[in-house]
């Protein structure tokens, strides 16, 4: 049956509506009153106001030729985002990808030349897309909300074979990089606000984020400079008992290794303190990994692994160690961090809380499935005698090899920059040199910062990126000791001009405002 209204029917909602218009005053809209508080609290740095400053520059530099600014582009040195600075993503993972995202294209490339055949897609990238498919079933249906079975399977095998020790799959989470299986841990531990979670100074701002939307309270231990960043179980200890007298539940201990915002690299004995505090103090360890692959002077060495080790030394004093182990796609050499690839591994959890965090996982329904097969290339690589290998180890090594050259030349920049220390970076891809502008040796300086609120680090990074277009992010935004000032740069945008032009830019800042 199909309805047919009268012209006067047509119109009548209207005249409904303009009737309800004459009867009532328009409800204003929502103002920040009247939002979740805990929202209002959060702060994420690396987008924070300079970064928005910098997109302003960079939309004026696209659209007015004729901008007058001292230079021509924004070089983004705010963010670890690799493929945004020109980093080329690995043939291995785009061509894999490729076919399981459109199948049709393998029985195309099977009635090549095979000359052409193995230039375009080399035999393992197809037999690689085969056994994705024939795992996931199509990356556009939903998975098991843990993730793919057979991906898990493969990540398992990767932690055994790094470790020395063996995995089960049923432990593994795939997630929504690292960022998810950190909001879900954090999530499930803040059962009140007087939920704590023990964090290093500086942290990567994730995690006081994480922490404010939860309403629960961020505990800072500070890494010590002077000594590569490394920890102080010491002073640990003295904050968790400090904070249970203020009657703080102390939930998670946070590790990020290798170091981000400071590039430092933690030694065995390091963790085993770590572990230790954990054990004795029934607090869960959330291992930060994902600059695993970022490794330039040292080892890393998994949480993981130590604790492991220690299991087998005295298996009644760390059996109930809870542990939580975080990698990413989005670092390391393969730079993906749009696609969203990621695994949690849990050991030592009990089933019911294992089960509340499947719960999170699942309300999600899963994490992208594209993304799960790439943690899936990244774990489990071609291996030398595969068609990929010779291409997949040039591309990884040049990567590599790039960033550590790099870093090397930033670190070497800051070294002969007045008033400027800064650490040697042994991994990840990030420096944080502090700035030495006393309040006696540059009033200027601080007289011009009071002026404008803000911090010395604020006011300088405000000043680099006017300057030279270079966006980083003060140090508070990260956290650092009181009465220091920081900056947190990447060492990602490629050539060395912009490392250059930071120098010339610092001189003149020096030159302007010290005494």
């Amino acid at each position: 049956m199909v309805l047919r209204l009268s012209r006067h029917s047509r119109m009548a909602p209207l005249l409904i509506s303009r009737r309800f218009q004459s009867s009532f005053l328009p409800a204003p809209p929502f103002t920040i009153k009247d939002l979740n508080e805990s929202t209002l609290e959060a702060k994420y740095a690396v987008r924070g106001k300079i970064p928005i400053r910098a997109d302003e520059l960079r939309s004026e530099i696209d659209n007015n030729p004729s901008h007058g600014l001292p230079y021509d582009r924004i070089i983004s040195a705010n963010i670890g985002n690799p493929q945004q600075l020109d980093q080329k993503p690995l043939s291995w993972y785009r061509q894999v990808l490729s076919l399981i995202q459109y199948p049709p294209l393998i029985s195309k490339i099977e009635k090549l030349d095979p000359s052409v055949r193995e230039h375009l897609y080399p035999s393992d990238t197809v037999e690689r897309a085969r056994k994705l498919l024939k795992s996931t079933g199509s990356v556009g249906a939903y998975s098991h909300s843990q993730g793919d079975a057979g991906i898990r399977k493969s990540v398992a095998n990767f932690i055994h074979k790094r470790d020395g020790y063996p995995s089960d799959p049923s432990d593994i989470f795939l997630t929504g990089g690292a960022s998810a299986a950190v909001s879900y841990l954090i999530q499930v531990l803040s059962c009140s606000e007087k939920s704590g979670f023990l964090i290093p100074i500086p942290q990567y701002p994730l995690y006081t984020a994480s922490i404010a939307l939860n309403n629960a309270v961020p505990i800072g231990y500070f890494l010590n400079e002077e000594k590569q960043w490394s920890t102080d179980p010491e002073a640990i200890r003295d904050l968790i008992a400090e904070n249970k007298e203020k009657g703080i539940a102390i939930k998670a201990l946070v590790i990020i290794n290798p170091g981000n915002p400071t590039g430092a690299i933690l030694k065995e004995q390091d963790i085993v303190e770590l572990v230790n505090i954990a054990a004795e103090h029934g607090i869960v360890l959330i291992a930060d990994e994902v600059y695993q692959e970022n490794v330039f002077h040292g080892e890393f060495i998994s949480v993981k692994r130590v604790l492991a080790k220690l299991l087998e030394q005295d298996h009644e004093l760390y059996k109930n160690v809870q542990l939580a182990s975080l990698h990413s796609t989005s670092k390391g050499v393969s730079g993906e961090c749009g696609q969203r690839g990621g695994y949690m591994e849990l050991v030592g959890f009990t089933r019911e809380v294992r089960d509340i965090i499947f719960k999170l996982a699942s309300i999600n329904l899963c994490s992208v499935v594209s993304g799960q097969a790439l943690v899936e290339l990244m774990i489990n690589p071609p291996k030398e005698g595969d068609a990929s290998y010779q291409l997949y180890h040039h591309e990884t090594l040049t990567i590599h090899k790039d960033l550590e050259k790099r870093a090397l030349l930033l670190y070497e920049a800051f070294t002969k920059m007045a008033d400027v220390s800064c650490q040697k970076p042994q991994g990840a891809m990030y420096l944080f040199p502090r700035l030495d502008f006393s309040r006696e040796a540059y009033p200027a300086l601080y007289k011009k910062a009071d002026e404008m609120n803000l911090t010395i680090d604020e006011l300088y990074c405000t000043d680099l990126l006017e300057h030279t277009g270079i966006c980083c992010v003060p140090g508070n935004g990260f956290g650092q000791a009181p009465g220091t000032a920081h900056l947190r740069t990447t060492f990602l945008p490629p050539g060395t001009e912009w490392i250059s032009s930071w120098a010339a830019f610092h001189e003149k800042f020096v030159a302007h405002y010290k005494q």
